[in-house]
């Protein structure tokens, strides 16, 4: 949002939500009834094929935003390294439609007409761009920026969505340019569909290029046509209007720039040194995997609204179920570990890899040893590379598959990289989710390392521990020193109203619960919720500091403990049995911003 929004800055169905895209279904409908129940020759293609035209719009964009975070996550060729939905597409369909239906000459039109293509061109490069050049000064003008262009450069750090990020007052001033071309066609009657279609989708690919943040131009084609830097632009060259500010006004064409002298002089040496590359450090490496076949559409590179709600399946993804089962037999035959995105806390830099590999694979017996080679090599990767800490995420740290991480570091004792599993940083995060005055819990689900150094904190704030089923009362009775036994307890009755629960909790177990069970997970993985009449917390997480580094606010304990690790500048590994002192990384986690989901 601008700093001081004016006038016709929101856009006029914002309060609609997700059905704001009914507002076209008139128009869809009339379109569609029209062209099957009219006779051939009065049969209005250009008026049909709007909406395949607006889908194409969203599908081509789309692909400009998970190339861009894709790139953003493994390229070198990035322009800027620090780290905000789309409504013109909608906006453009109402008024396409109602061109099309009330304007003479809109509806009808050939496939091509060379007439028409010319006149665009000679348009665009003219009034157009110059126009353009002049309005996108006057919106730098303090009471302008204020009100209305501010909200485009809060995002410093550009994506292809950010070329669509306005108010609603600028995108009706740009439509109104952009349009030129097109009512000077219907006036000359010259129009085609060819040439719309081939226009717009120009200015999608002009825009979205000149904000996807890495150098994609190559020098050889400046080589060749050197002109050609006059009349279009480069990412580099557009990036520095959103770092500088007072530069690089132009839309696609940096003439009028030059004319104006107000291209940035650092220019072409940005774009040089985009193109060649440089080497980047990284302090910290977060190693994951996918988790279910959905978690393909819940990574950052895909769609916003998925990634936001990474335990949430809509019904649609059914449909893409195909991609997905293709995409998971593709990874299992020919994947490596892949970058999945690069952000940065103050001066810390920080990756996420991702094994090509889902959660039900970890369980397959004979994948174990090619996950385990996976993960090793991404440990020797990240030593070569020089990065200080990796964090091991999800079943990366099985003690069934490498001992909690261990198993690297006794294979490779001389580690530089310090390997941390996060367990304090969780344990610390389920203590303080348990209400104050809690003098009993009862434990469930697969124990892992997490939960027997939850038990074992427990009983040393003299907190009993009560377990429905022997198996886990022994193993607990086991890990814990003689002294805390005291406190474990094997019941058969599920009145205690604090669960701290794990993997393979069954419905029939939360069904047994008294009203009011408050379900708090020392997993990774969340329980499927069967109660209403209960509460179910999150899995160990905190929210992130105050910075836009992250798409999402939320991260998981195990993630964050290496960045705390990181910043603390720990000469120690957390790996295997050690468990740190869970009171000294709460407290350290808490000085370095994050905070209790409560607290968010």
């Amino acid at each position: 949002m601008a700093s001081k929004p004016g006038l016709l800055t929101e856009w006029p169905w914002q309060k609609l939500g997700s059905f704001k895209y009914l507002v076209l279904a008139p128009f869809v409908v009339e379109s569609l009834y029209s062209f099957m129940t009219k006779e051939e020759g009065e049969r209005d293609l250009s008026n049909l094929l709007i909406l395949p035209f607006l889908l194409w719009r969203w599908i081509h964009s789309q692909m400009w935003i998970s190339i861009s975070r894709f790139q953003t996550a493994r390229s070198k060729h990035r322009i800027l390294h620090k780290g905000i939905e789309d409504d013109q597409i909608l906006l453009n369909g109402l008024l396409f439609y109602s061109t099309s239906k009330y304007l003479t000459g809109a509806d009808h039109m050939p496939f091509w007409n060379p007439k028409g293509a010319a006149l665009t061109i000679f348009l665009h490069m003219g009034p157009v761009e110059f126009l353009y050049y002049w309005l996108h000064r006057a919106l730098h003008h303090h009471y302008l920026y204020s009100r209305y262009h501010s909200h485009h450069h809060s995002s410093i750090v550009t994506e292809p969505i950010t070329s669509v990020i306005h108010p609603f007052a600028e995108h009706l001033a740009y439509f109104t340019l952009f349009s030129i071309p097109i009512f000077s066609m219907l006036f000359t009657q010259t129009s085609s569909i060819a040439t719309i279609v081939v226009y717009e989708t120009y200015i999608d690919f002009m825009n979205n290029m000149g904000h996807c943040n890495f150098e994609i131009v190559p020098k050889w084609i400046f080589n060749i046509l050197p002109p050609l830097k006059y009349i279009m632009y480069t990412p580099s060259f557009h990036s520095l209007h959103h770092t500088q500010f007072r530069t690089n006004y132009a839309l696609f064409m940096p003439m009028y720039d030059y004319i104006y002298g107000t291209e940035d002089k650092t220019s072409d040496s940005l774009y040089e040194a985009s193109r060649e590359g440089r080497k980047e450090m990284t302090d910290v490496v977060h190693l994951t995997h996918p988790t279910t076949l959905d978690s393909l559409y819940h990574l950052r590179l895909g769609f916003a609204s998925l990634a936001s709600k990474p335990f949430a399946s809509k019904w649609y993804m059914r449909i893409m179920w195909p991609l997905a089962w293709a995409s998971m037999l593709l990874t299992w035959m020919f994947g490596s570990t892949f970058t999945v995105e690069k952000n940065k806390l103050d001066k810390l830099k920080m990756q996420t890899w991702a094994i090509p590999r889902y959660s039900f694979q970890y369980l397959l017996s004979w994948q174990k040893t090619a996950i385990s080679i996976f993960i090793e090599k991404a440990i020797l990767e990240a030593e070569e590379a020089g990065v200080k800490v990796i964090s091991l995420g999800l079943l990366n740290q099985g003690e069934e598959l490498n001992g909690n991480g261990v198993l690297y570091l006794q294979k490779h004792p001389n580690l530089r990289v310090k390997i941390v599993d996060g367990t304090s940083l969780a344990v610390a995060v389920v203590l303080n989710s348990i209400p104050k005055d809690t003098a009993q819990v009862l434990m469930r689900g697969n124990l892992t390392k997490t939960g027997y150094a939850v038990a074992e904190a427990l009983c040393q704030r003299s907190i009993q521990v009560v377990t429905v089923r022997r198996e886990e009362f022994e193993k607990l009775k086991l890990r814990l020193p003689a002294k805390m036994r005291g406190h474990l307890a094997l019941s058969s009755s599920y009145t205690t109203e604090i669960w701290l629960v794990g993997d393979e909790l069954t419905k029939e177990e939360q069904k047994r619960a008294p009203k009011g069970t408050r379900f708090i997970p020392f997993s990774q993985f969340p329980p499927k919720k069967v109660r209403k009449d209960c509460f179910y917390y999150a899995t160990p997480a905190m929210t992130i500091p105050k910075a836009n580094w992250l798409p999402r606010r939320v991260m998981s304990a195990w993630r964050i403990a290496g960045i705390v690790h990181a910043l603390e500048g720990w000469d120690l590994h957390e790996c295997g049995d050690t468990v740190l002192d869970v009171d000294k990384v709460w407290g350290a986690a808490l000085q370095h911003g994050f905070l209790p989901l409560s607290k968010q």
